[in-house]
């Protein structure tokens, strides 16, 4: 594809502002940055509105706007399981997390881990949870890489200068690096101000121009394939795509906010208030991914698919070329390279607080538990930058030297084991009831079976067809292994309640209120 002129340099000047303001962000409620509590967390001290971009800018991804619009281009209505999930999202959001804000406010508790091992007193379910969130968000860091992948070769950009491959992508990565290692969690939340408005522009102008120069958006269904609009139902003998469809929705949104990256943002507001408030604000986003999802059937209808000259652009994207190729086909250069500095932005931004949240992570729960327990604030600072460098660096190696459906593969077995870490987090946000060698037990189960799943669908989805006699129940592989997980956990914690019951814990009813 030929370069884009026009496009080049409107992205250009867009990514280096949001660049400048990334490095700027030091001197933005200017604070010690060398502690872990103050670049890993912003201080506890974003108020309603910064969470509210942050936390948008932390769950809408780079990859998100790129492969949900893709799934429904190659899939259909099946792709749009997304929308209710980020519905769902919100009320868990309202009634769940200003509680683990409470406590770990009280007890300066920096990561999910961290609570744990307070509320369990145990080190090694502790260390469980750390090492899920860690190797389960560098996927997710390097599809933010694949995401500017789709984002360059749409602007014409070749992908190796001078014999090295991806070097576009490898600086804009070392940018990321950079002003992630400099101004920590102050730096992504300004940046996903920027990210946020464009990603408003972007959307709100394309539902509007797109579907007018298509003849409207009774035009553009009508143009789609019957089978693509609807779910197949369940018959005699399975309960059909409408269940899976469901199940989908109902794990993706148990697991959303326990990612690693979703509970360093949730952490970092100032005060419990603000997450509920941002549980009722937050619902905005969810209209623009609906809107968003559209996009794919737009690009069906404007006939994407018979362009060789953009798809060629694009060749080992599959269908995520289809949306950028849209834009392409339907808006002139300068409002194309509007769009995709949107999308490339929406690639740094999570991807700068997933990389905070590993530091986070490793510093917390693994160096200062087993390697260097004595360390100094400043010590700890350090090693979680240098961790979510080493993160950064890692996903870029990822992207490098495996393919995109590697990224993508792994990202659907993160999601898997994210969501076995809802009886270590969520649910004992109510209870102490749990042995903490149960929820390990369940935890381990729960990993090891959803593992199996997806490996037995090679890794290519996510949806496992459960054979119960002659009925087939098509499931999110991560909510069967769940379902697993309660109830290892349950049957392991009445032995050893009865055996030798464990009650260590330094929170007590209080702390969950504020």
């Amino acid at each position: 594809m030929n370069a884009n002129p026009v496009a080049i340099v409107v992205f250009l000047i867009l990514f280096l502002l949001v660049a400048c303001l990334g490095f700027v962000a030091t001197r933005w409620r200017k604070a010690d940055l060398h502690s872990v509590h103050e670049w890993g967390l912003g201080g506890r001290s974003f108020g309603t509105i910064i969470t509210w971009f942050l936390l948008g800018g932390d769950l809408y991804t780079a990859y998100t706007f790129v492969a949900v619009p893709a799934a429904m281009f190659a899939t259909g209505a099946i792709g749009f399981f997304a929308v209710p999930y980020t519905i769902l999202i919100y009320p868990i959001l309202f009634l769940c997390f200003p509680r683990l804000w409470s406590v770990a406010k009280r007890h300066g508790y920096v990561t999910a881990a961290d609570y744990v091992k307070g509320r369990f007193g145990s080190r090694t379910l502790a260390l469980a949870i750390a090492l899920t969130g860690i190797i389960a968000i560098v996927p997710y860091v390097a599809l933010q890489l694949v995401g500017m992948q789709v984002v360059f070769a749409g602007l014409g950009i070749p992908s190796t200068f001078a014999g090295i491959p991806n070097l576009p992508v490898i600086l804009a990565f070392a940018v990321l690096a950079a002003y992630t290692y400099s101004s920590g969690l102050r730096g992504t939340a300004l940046t996903a101000v920027v990210k946020d408005l464009l990603i408003y522009i972007t959307v709100l102008t394309a539902i509007i121009v797109i579907p007018s120069a298509l003849g409207g958006y009774g035009k553009v269904f009508d143009s789609i394939d019957p089978k693509k609009l609807l779910l197949a139902g369940g018959s005699d003998t399975s309960l059909g795509a409408t269940f899976s469809y469901a199940t989908l929705a109902l794990g993706s949104a148990l697991a959303l906010f326990l990612y690693p990256h979703s509970l360093t943002g949730i952490l970092s507001s100032s005060s419990s208030k603000a997450i509920r408030k941002n549980a009722i604000l937050l619902p905005a986003y969810s209209l623009a991914l609906a809107l968003l999802a559209l996009l794919g059937y737009m690009a069906l209808a404007a006939g994407i698919k018979a362009m060789p000259e953009y798809a060629a652009g694009f060749a080992g994207f599959g269908d995520n070329f289809s949306i950028p190729a849209l834009f392409l086909h339907m808006f002139p250069g300068w409002f194309v390279g509007l769009a995709f500095a949107a999308i490339a932005v929406g690639a740094l931004v999570p991807a700068s607080i997933m990389a905070i949240a590993s530091g986070n992570l490793f510093t917390r729960n693994i160096y200062k538990q087993f390697i260097n327990p004595d360390c100094t604030d400043r010590q700890e600072g350090r090693a979680a930058k240098l961790a979510s460098l080493s993160m950064q660096i890692g996903a870029v190696l990822f992207v490098l030297f495996f393919p995109t459906s590697a990224a993508i593969q792994l990202q659907l077995l993160g999601g898997v084991w994210i969501c076995q870490t809802v009886p270590a987090v969520l649910v004992s946000l109510y209870t102490r009831w749990f042995h903490p060698t149960g929820v390990l037990a369940g935890w381990a189960a729960g990993i090891i079976s959803g593992t199996a799943m997806a490996w037995q669908l090679s890794l290519k989805g996510s949806v496992y067809p459960l054979h119960l006699g002659d009925l087939t129940i098509p499931s999110y592989a991560a909510v069967l292994a769940l379902v697993l997980n309660f109830v290892v956990a349950i049957l392991v914690t009445l032995v050893m309640n009865a055996v030798s019951p464990n009650k260590t814990d330094e929170t007590v009813p209080a702390d969950y209120h504020s």
